[in-house]
């Protein structure tokens, strides 16, 4: 009776056992983004359940990312590949991919901002999927809360087709998606209350936003090169005919030029990082620093 109740023990600790394995390898199938903005969207959805990896380390520019063998192997086996659709490194990646059936583009349905921005050197037309991307088109879209709310139900109908019996995720995305609500409204509100009508920036990675709120973003690069003496010129009259008092930039260009810039607007220059991965509160922050004089 006892070996019986020995034997009967150790059959249910084996399944058990085998069980929560199976259970720990579902939880833990590995979901690839392409930049730090979608890792956070994808968790808020998933409620940290899945290992979420990053291709773009941080401190790294997307512009001139190159993934490693190893990356593209994690890119291949892994069960859902999210990008923006956008960038030249994500469009390279896909097209090397042999089985592309996983991948996620979240740019899906979000009116995109052509022209007067590029990510490479060629305005080429690109097909992803049956889609069309065209370089040059304005790749930022996690900097608006609008496009967020797209992005997030894209990432989100991908992860319930993946698991469609789970009512976690469907309550994380609900609320993921009632905070967008919020941060949505409060930047609206603080655009509206602000004299600011428009906002001097490196990089002009801030379009969506712009549109979303009314304002007016102006760039310093132009053309994704260095700006001339005659464009930094015209660029400080801009500001103060319109009285900006907004200058931001980030960190991977020219300090020098930005403080050159910032003494004749009378302003101090203030450093974003657009791919922090937090987007909730960097934008946030950002509006803080658009309206704030």
């Amino acid at each position: 009776m006892t070996r019986l109740i020995y034997k009967i023990f150790t059959l249910l600790s084996a399944t058990l056992l085998f069980a929560c394995q199976l259970h720990r390898a579902e939880q833990n199938a590995e979901i690839v983004v392409s930049i730090a903005p979608l890792k956070y969207i994808v968790e808020q959805i998933t409620a940290g359940d899945f290992e979420v990896d990053v291709l773009v380390p941080a401190g790294t520019s997307p512009e001139t990312f190159d993934p490693s063998p190893r990356q593209m192997q994690n890119v291949q086996d892994a069960t859902l590949l999210f990008t923006t659709g956008l960038i030249e490194f994500e469009q390279n990646i896909v097209e090397r991919l042999e089985n592309k059936s996983h991948v996620i583009s979240l740019s899906r349905g979000i009116e995109l901002i052509e022209g007067g921005h590029s990510h490479d050197a060629h305005a080429e037309e690109h097909h992803e999927g049956g889609h069309s991307h065209h370089h040059g088109t304005d790749p930022h879209i996690w900097t608006s809360p609008r496009e967020l709310k797209t992005m997030a139900r894209n990432a989100y109908e991908a992860i319930i087709e993946q698991y469609p019996d789970s009512v976690k995720y469907r309550a994380a995305y609900n609320d993921f998606v009632a905070q967008l609500d919020n941060l949505d409204t409060m930047c609206q509100q603080m655009c509206e209350a602000s004299s600011a009508r428009a906002f001097v920036i490196y990089h002009p990675a801030l379009t969506y936003f712009a549109r979303a709120y009314g304002m007016e973003q102006i760039a310093i690069e132009t053309d994704g090169k260095e700006p001339s003496a005659r464009h930094i010129a015209t660029l400080i009259e801009q500001a103060q005919e319109k009285g900006i008092h907004s200058l931001l930039y980030q960190k991977e260009f020219p300090r020098s030029v930005v403080d050159v810039i910032a003494r004749d607007m009378g302003v101090e220059a203030q450093e974003i990082d657009p791919l922090k991965e937090n987007v909730i509160e960097n934008i946030a922050e950002i509006t803080r620093l658009i309206t704030s004089k």
